[in-house]
């Protein structure tokens, strides 16, 4: 047999990490489906000898323990909780403290970090994306994988950077295990904070990057192949609005480049509304 190349073992041990395989169980599957061993037969008594009589054992009382800790993740209390906690914070520091310390998303039991931004507080441009995936997760900021560097591009080919204009999040704060889709109450329960922080950054403009983040940040059922290109208004829940404008993500970008004359005429329209808005 071929030994394998060092760099190919890397490769897939990484496609383990990336799709949420980080803990082996053991070399030989398991047949769950299997019947179990029968049962040891106890040895027989020897008829010249009584059997020694079965001791009578009383049960202990049921030990009732009161319910502490979190509440069960499917429950709506922990919505209202993520909201509640997030108006009562007064600034982008006070949110991101806030978020750090929540423990009702289980995401955030199978994460590394909390993702909760980067770029400038401020910034006239807020990108809002969907969830950190691998490379987000271990570094702990949105957008710095390969879809992120794709990104980064093309803000600068209007004129654009993370460093002055942009400021960047996701609607959750914490990487899917396997980068899969995130559950509708993970996405509720983050949505309370996500709604917060754009009322806290108070971006001229929002630019919301592929399908989850448009329809969980819109409400809408609407898919992104429709969305995309259209502006519209975000109304927020302290009376303000702004100009929103959703887009396909750079992750789509990658796997599907034709769409990429698509996003390119969605930044030529960032950058005229920006140009009318009198910010550029």
């Amino acid at each position: 047999m071929n030994a394998i190349a060092r760099e190919d073992l890397e490769s897939l041990l990484k496609w383990y990490v990336d799709q949420g395989i980080d803990e082996t169980i053991g070399e030989d599957a398991i047949d769950r489906f299997a019947a179990p061993p029968p049962a040891s037969t106890p040895a027989a008594i020897p008829p010249t000898e009584a059997a020694p009589p079965t001791p009578v054992r009383t049960a202990p009382p049921p030990v009732v323990t009161p319910l502490r800790g979190p509440v069960p993740i499917e429950s709506p209390q922990l919505i209202e909780d993520a909201r509640a906690l997030a108006q009562r914070c007064n600034s982008v520091q006070d949110l991101e403290a806030a978020v750090r310390t929540f423990e009702g998303c289980a995401l955030k039991r199978t994460a590394k970090n909390t993702v909760f931004a980067d770029g400038v507080v401020g910034a006239p441009v807020m990108i809002v994306g969907e969830a950190p995936g691998g490379d987000e997760d271990r570094l702990g900021k949105p957008f710095v994988g390969v879809s992120g560097q794709l990104m980064d591009r093309m803000f600068d080919a209007i004129g654009m950077s993370r460093e002055r204009d942009l400021y960047i999040t996701n609607i959750l704060f914490w990487r899917p295990p396997g980068n899969r889709t995130p559950t509708l109450a993970e996405q509720a329960i983050c949505m309370a904070f996500t709604r917060r922080h754009i009322e806290l950054a108070q971006p001229k403009v929002l630019v919301l990057a592929g399908g989850t983040a448009a329809k969980s940040v819109l409400d809408t059922t609407e898919g992104i192949m429709r969305l995309r290109g259209k502006w519209t208004t975000l109304a927020l829940d302290d009376g303000s609005s702004v100009p929103t404008l959703p887009t396909f993500h750079p992750a789509y970008l990658l796997r599907t480049p034709a769409s990429k004359r698509q996003s390119w005429s969605d930044l030529l329209s960032l950058d005229k509304k920006l140009r009318e808005l009198r910010i550029r």
